[in-house]
């Protein structure tokens, strides 16, 4: 559902908006690359379904799928690229410590639109070759926090050339596994703890997110084929004109052969095992790897200070939601 903030008025106008979506991107995508040592690859739009290289998000969400006459199969628009760049990796020959970074374009049909929310995602997806001794949460922190360096930095870059934006944000991040947020609020839903620390902290990275609580429920869902549910997190930011948290980046340290088959059992998914991604990791012929997604228009509206998503992003939208944006003056492109 669609929420207009009281008084809301953005920054800058439709043309300015669009010059600063295109900085933004640009810009920070150098810092990105320069911080994680990343090259920049061209990826997928669809997969083959058979190769089990679709991002499954929750299990549960439809991916769009079609069928190629051409080549006598059928093709899936891709959820993330989760899985088929630690492939790629492997195919590139890309070596410890160096990575790649691609610009993801998906369909998610079955999304519930609202100010943060679309059925369109846009996406830096990024993932970097690591050895065995960098798989600890230590490791992680030090990459969250050249993530946050990198944002912060073209956010400064980005005021200089729009005086106008007021967008603040803290440098110094709050780490909390899902467990602690469970026995500090255990009467809110996971949604309300994320808002109660992140307006405490404004900058914040959520660990261990997958695998059951004490409660016996995930703090959210996460496919059991990627992450290592003990060595992922979210990171957020406070968005004031929303006054939310607003979910920047899923990320983590990928799963290795063990947490792979553990995770699979875990999730009742055990079939996977006899898919060819599958196989290849849990023979140990993939590379070890971390990696992520960064959403591109959550940054550019949280930058921006956007009150929607749909200031940043060409989308499909309900009738109640085209409503409330033209009476408050809120162009969505």
């Amino acid at each position: 559902m669609t929420v207009i903030p009281a008084g809301y008025s953005p920054a800058l106008g439709l043309y300015d908006t669009q010059k600063a979506i295109g900085l933004i991107k640009n810009i920070f995508q150098v810092k990105l690359c320069a911080a994680l040592h990343l090259k920049r690859v061209t990826a997928p739009l669809f997969v083959d379904p058979a190769t089990g290289l679709n991002d499954d998000l929750n299990g549960v969400e439809r991916p769009v799928g079609f069928d190629i006459p051409a080549v006598g199969g059928h093709g899936q628009v891709v959820h993330s690229l989760a899985k088929w760049k630690r492939l790629a990796l492997h195919d590139y020959d890309f070596f410890v410590g160096n990575g790649l970074v691609a610009d993801m374009n998906a369909i998610r049909r079955d999304e519930e639109l609202d100010n943060l929310h679309s059925i369109y995602v846009d996406q830096w997806d990024w993932e970097k070759v690591i050895d065995r001794e960098s798989r600890t949460l230590a490791y992680l922190a030090d990459t969250v926090q050249r993530i946050v360096s990198a944002i912060c930095g073209t956010l400064d870059e980005l005021q200089w050339q729009f005086p106008d934006l007021s967008t603040q944000l803290c440098r110094e991040v709050a780490f909390v596994t899902a467990q602690e947020l469970e026995d500090r609020w255990p009467q809110l839903t996971p949604k309300e703890r994320e808002n109660r620390f992140t307006q405490e902290h404004k900058t914040v990275f959520i660990q261990q997110i997958g695998g059951r609580l004490k409660s016996g429920k995930p703090h959210d869902g996460r496919a059991p084929d990627y992450d290592d549910w003990q060595l992922n997190g979210d990171l957020l930011f406070w968005h004031e004109p929303l006054e939310c948290a607003m979910e920047i980046s899923s990320m983590g340290i990928r799963v290795d052969p063990e947490s792979l088959d553990r995770q699979l059992a875990e999730a009742g998914c055990g079939q996977r095992r006899q898919l060819p991604f599958h196989q290849m990791l849990l023979n140990g012929q993939l590379p070890l790897t971390i990696g992520g997604g960064i959403g591109q228009s959550r940054l550019c509206m949280l930058l921006l200070g956007k009150a929607h998503v749909g200031e940043v992003q060409a989308s499909l939208w309900d009738q109640d939601t085209r409503d409330k944006c033209r009476a408050a003056g809120i162009v969505l492109l």
